[in-house]
């Protein structure tokens, strides 16, 4: 009595919907993304600045124009991505007035090497000049960073078929699976059903985390086909260990 008691006062676990979990997903993405480009600008290509992601957002949308000409989610993918980059260029751009700002030569700071930098160069630059010139890289690869996260989350939707029909054909193999378990002498496996289920999941949202905070320009294939295999292999396991009778 005391221990029902118990578990009916203990508050029950409200799991999250799928929506909020796309969008938590998606958050944490842009911000990694963001986290690692800032990184990789203090610590691995200094030299490159902003014209880093620049390039890798001119990479994207030029595998966006290659690989997706058409689709079964958009007529016309290619301009729509146009279009909406157009828009967060304004914005974040032009709207913001970032891009007079960013336009604001510093001659006397443009070419120094801060790999190089000691006290005496420190010492014969103007602080502000300084600061403004460093800090402007950073304020510059964040929007192109924004706007490579746009185009590559436009891949995700754009491939989402993929990950239906690895789905559908998942979901087929295992009930096929399951009946020939159910009408011979197979075991069930609870353990291979409940971990399989569990991973339906995560193997999509991590494959997006993945591919949407990558610091470097990659071929969506190489991250999203494997995931969309992965995603079909974890639906068949578990419709292929689910319980022979209901």
């Amino acid at each position: 009595m005391a221990q029902n008691q118990q578990e009916n006062s203990s508050p029950a676990r409200k799991e999250s919907s799928l929506p909020c979990r796309i969008v938590t997903t998606l958050i944490i993405s842009l911000i990694l993304s963001i986290i690692v480009e800032w990184l990789c600008i203090t610590f691995v290509w200094p030299e490159q600045g902003h014209l880093h992601s620049k390039q890798v957002m001119q990479d994207e949308l030029g595998w966006l124009s290659a690989e997706f000409q058409q689709s079964l989610i958009y007529s016309y993918p290619v301009t729509l991505a146009e279009q909406i980059i157009q828009f967060l260029h304004h914005w974040l751009f032009v709207k913001t007035g970032i891009q007079q700002l960013l336009n604001t030569p510093i001659d006397h700071v443009s070419d120094i090497n801060f790999r190089q930098m000691n006290w005496d160069t420190v010492k014969n630059t103007d602080w502000l000049a300084y600061a403004m010139f460093y800090v402007r890289a950073y304020i510059e690869s964040t929007l192109y960073v924004i706007i490579v996260f746009v185009i590559r989350l436009m891949i995700i939707v754009l491939t989402s078929p993929v990950f239906l029909l690895a789905g559908l054909v998942g979901l087929v193999d295992g009930l096929v699976n399951r009946d020939l378990r159910r009408f011979g002498v197979g075991r069930e496996s609870a353990f291979k059903y409940h971990h399989a289920k569990r991973a339906v999941v995560p193997v999509m949202f991590i494959a997006w985390i993945v591919y949407l905070s990558l610091p470097f320009s990659i071929h969506p294939n190489l991250i999203l086909i494997p995931a969309a295999l992965l995603f079909g292999i974890m639906i068949s396991l578990t419709a292929s260990n689910f319980k022979k009778y209901l």
